[in-house]
């Protein structure tokens, strides 16, 4: 049996973890479901936003089933990664039928690098007015970013491997970060390999998405690229995310805690539920898995939807016609 700790955190975080919970007990998964507690309101309750009871349990679990957090997001869940080793962060990114999008026919999954570049924290005041952070990019980091997502691309039937860095610009950096990427993709027969700047696949992935397949790239690049991917198919509220480690998992929607909406009922929980289905198919549930994602689809295309797309229902409503196709 699989322990599983669900950390519901702020804002929308709950309504959309009620969500996923409620699909996850339908399908009558032999997990063990451990309720913590991080963020903003924990920050208040009990003086830190990652209470140690928290990271104690999470450390002795098997996965983690994220839902947002707000303010504290870098205290909570950025160092939740950095505790539990989740090097790689995955973040697919797809098109609905049924939802306006920019693009139609968008497929790609984007594999972040997850423990190092800016998003290490080191930042320092070196003098009144002047600031300075330090960008660490290791050999053995990206190393192991590259190989899996050559690997993610082998298991799924994936072509093509493109990665994406500004190495004309921070020439050690991420020409490091390149080089590697190169070694590694020798090793990988029958799968395509390129690279772009990380400026020009920007406006690339605007103007023709199709083109990207598996992307892999830095810690901070890939943190604003798979935003930027989000809203080419339809928004944050259709993204889900793993964060994938030796031993530890981490699932969690890219979208944030959206204090704007929440107590509102009407956030959408799509990508709390699919992430859930990361979950699944990490854990190799993938029958279970297929089998939600395509009740998705289907409530997705027949417009049974939250606001946001369109729809008129409330996010458990719109949870409960995904399970009533399970």
């Amino acid at each position: 049996m699989k322990r599983v700790a669900v950390i519901p955190g702020d804002g929308i975080g709950k309504e959309v973890m009620d969500a996923a919970m409620l699909i996850l007990e339908r399908l009558e998964m032999p997990f063990e479901y451990v309720w913590l507690e991080a963020g903003d309101e924990a920050e208040k309750k009990y003086g830190k936003p990652l209470p140690d009871e928290t990271l104690e349990e999470v450390r002795k679990s098997d996965a983690v089933l994220f839902g947002a957090a707000g303010e504290t997001a870098a205290d909570v869940i950025v160092r939740l990664r950095q505790e539990l080793n989740t090097f790689a962060n995955i973040r697919p990114a797809r098109t609905f039928r049924g939802v306006e999008s920019i693009h139609s026919d968008v497929n790609m999954v984007i594999v972040r690098e997850n423990t190092e570049c800016l998003y290490k924290g080191l930042e320092f005041e070196v003098a009144d007015g002047v600031t300075e952070a330090v960008r660490v990019i290791t050999r053995e980091a990206s190393e192991r970013i590259v190989r899996y997502a050559f690997e993610l691309a082998k298991r799924e039937g994936r072509k093509r491997v493109t990665a994406l860095h500004k190495a004309n610009v921070m020439k050690k950096t991420c020409g490091l970060f390149k080089q590697v990427f190169y070694e590694v993709a020798g090793e990988y027969e029958g799968i395509e390999a390129n690279d772009y700047y990380i400026d020009a696949a920007c406006m690339y992935m605007a103007m023709r998405p199709q083109m990207f397949d598996v992307i892999v790239t830095t810690n901070m690049f890939g943190d604003i690229v798979s935003d930027l991917a989000a809203g080419v198919v339809g928004g944050l509220g259709l993204a889900p995310s793993a964060n994938i480690g030796e031993r530890h998992a981490i699932f969690e929607p890219v979208h944030g805690a959206a204090f704007d909406i929440a107590g509102k009922g009407i956030a959408n929980p799509t990508a709390m539920i699919l992430t859930a289905c990361m979950m699944l198919r990490h854990f190799g549930y993938l029958s279970e898995a297929e089998r939600v994602e395509r009740a998705v689809e289907k409530v997705i295309a027949e417009g049974r939807t939250t606001p946001d797309l369109g729809g008129s229902l409330k996010t458990m409503e719109m949870a409960e016609e995904i399970a009533k196709l399970l």
